[in-house]
């Protein structure tokens, strides 16, 4: 009876001794001519060995199994999951760019720092802040620079007393883990009942003691706050520096310049509001800008154009020093400035226009069923929410393991956390109104089974390569073994 390999055999249950792809030359020395002999292997390592076409089949086949945006709509709230142009791709990828030595001369380089040079001061014009730094490797990374930024203004003022960060509970998750990081005593305020910054729980959190207000506009619930110079101010007259986390800013941009909302610190993530990829986790850019007054705190060095030559300015006796070796994600940054240079004013109103009208477009559109959480228009996203109790006891897991099913990645669920059973869903300007409705389509089928076969829904998914499992004992006694 012949042996066949399971569908999902591993590299390594599908290897054969004496299988290769690729053959090298013998060495002419011994390993042990160039390493220590401590350092040496005292057994073969276990790799698996096959042919070049199985390696491609393999690959490819896991590539098959990855959902992307490339393939579906992927609807992942508070992440701004939309199209990549390919351009840009290939953009960055050009020998002058993609070939560059990180300790190359500036005399080498000056294409490369001329687009850094011209990023900035995008950045610059599409914010209304003073300076930019493009060191942070991701938004997180660009929260962190920014706290940081701050701790260093304060410092050279001698305020140290200031050890809070107050952060709304609609912020970011990111947000508290930040300002943890950076030393600071985080101090948490509620939301008012429409879902944004009560004013009231505000002003009796600041203090003398108060470093830094966070704030994320829009925010996690997919409101804009419409008080936002007022908050402003009250968190400039306590002597504390305004930070907004820009995450979301694809649903500003062209309409309101962060300056003009008082703040003074802020990132921007490359790979959501300007089109570059993801990228499973990494690599990223999370630029962070600052206002005037703050701006000589920032990482150093900084792109800068003398006597028509552009240079990395390390002349800045204030800076916070550096944030990353040598000067941030390059391929990621030429991406956004690709972006950046593509589109024009009035463009970037129509992109964020387009990306709220698509928001409340699902929003109104599964109202009757799937109602959100605040009812009222929104941003970037709505947050929609139900009550199992109502559903048949159906939960919002459920419901995005059984959109798997349909064709589509769940959104973002359970969060934000003042929602209950959230289910956070953010088109983006880049979907179709033709893909919208198929994806609202797909909610109201589920929506139906949920009332006449609930079962359906609970026991989901069904058709993926992955069937549900027990959470419970997967966290209790964990397989990472596929």
């Amino acid at each position: 009876m012949k042996t066949i390999l399971p569908h999902n055999a591993l590299s390594l249950e599908k290897s054969r001794p004496g299988r290769r792809g690729v053959r090298f030359e013998q060495a002419e020395k011994h390993a042990s001519a160039y390493l220590p002999e401590a350092y040496l292997r005292k057994s073969v390592p276990k790799l698996p060995e096959l042919s070049e076409f199985e390696t491609v089949r393999h690959f490819t086949r896991l590539s098959e199994l990855n959902y992307c945006l490339d393939g579906e709509f992927y609807p992942l709230g508070s992440c701004t999951m939309k199209y990549n142009p390919k351009a840009y791709d290939v953009l960055s990828a050009l020998p002058g760019f993609a070939n560059v030595h990180p300790l190359a001369p500036e005399s080498a380089v000056q294409g490369t720092l001329e687009a850094l040079y011209g990023l900035q001061e995008l950045l610059k014009k599409v914010t209304g802040l003073a300076a930019f730094t493009l060191q942070p490797a991701a938004g997180a990374h660009g929260e962190l620079t920014g706290i940081l930024t701050a701790r260093a203004y304060h410092d050279a003022r001698k305020d140290f007393k200031r050890t809070e960060v107050i952060v709304p509970d609609t912020a970011h998750g990111t947000n508290p883990a930040t300002a943890h990081m950076a030393g600071y005593t985080v101090v948490n305020i509620k939301s008012a009942p429409d879902g944004r910054v009560d004013k009231e729980a505000l002003q009796q959190a600041l203090s003398d003691k108060t470093a830094v207000v966070m704030l994320t506009v829009p925010n996690t619930v997919g409101l804009f706050e419409t008080d936002i110079r007022e908050i402003a101010d009250r968190v400039h007259k306590a002597g504390a520096l305004f930070y907004l986390d820009g995450a979301n800013f694809n649903a500003l941009a062209g309409l309101v310049k962060p300056a003009d909302m008082g703040a003074d610190l802020m990132h921007l993530n490359v790979h959501k509001s300007f089109a570059a990829p993801h990228g499973g986790g990494g690599p990223g850019a999370g630029p962070v800008g600052a206002a005037a007054h703050v701006a000589p705190f920032l990482p150093k060095p900084m792109v800068e154009l003398k006597n028509g030559k552009y240079t990395l300015s390390g002349k800045m006796p204030k800076s916070l020093g550096k944030m990353k070796a040598f000067f941030g994600n390059i391929a990621v940054c030429l991406r956004g400035y690709c972006y950046l240079r593509q589109f024009d004013g009035q463009t970037f109103r129509q992109i964020a226009e387009n990306a709220v009208l698509n928001a409340n477009y699902v929003r109104a559109a599964l109202k009757d069923k799937f109602n959100a959480f605040f009812d009222c228009i929104c941003m970037h996203e709505c947050v929609l929410s139900i009550n199992p109790a109502e559903m048949n006891g159906v939960h919002t897991s459920d419901i995005a393991k059984r959109l798997l099913d349909y064709g589509f990645y769940a959104p973002t669920i359970y969060f934000p956390l003042i929602v209950p059973e959230a289910m956070m869903v953010e088109p983006t300007e880049t979907e179709s109104k033709q893909m919208m409705d198929a994806f609202v389509d797909a909610m109201e089928q589920i929506y139906t089974e949920i009332q006449t076969e609930p079962q359906t829904v609970k026991d989901a998914p069904h058709s993926q390569c992955v069937c549900r499992i027990d959470e419970v004992s997967a966290a209790r006694e964990p397989n990472l073994r596929w």
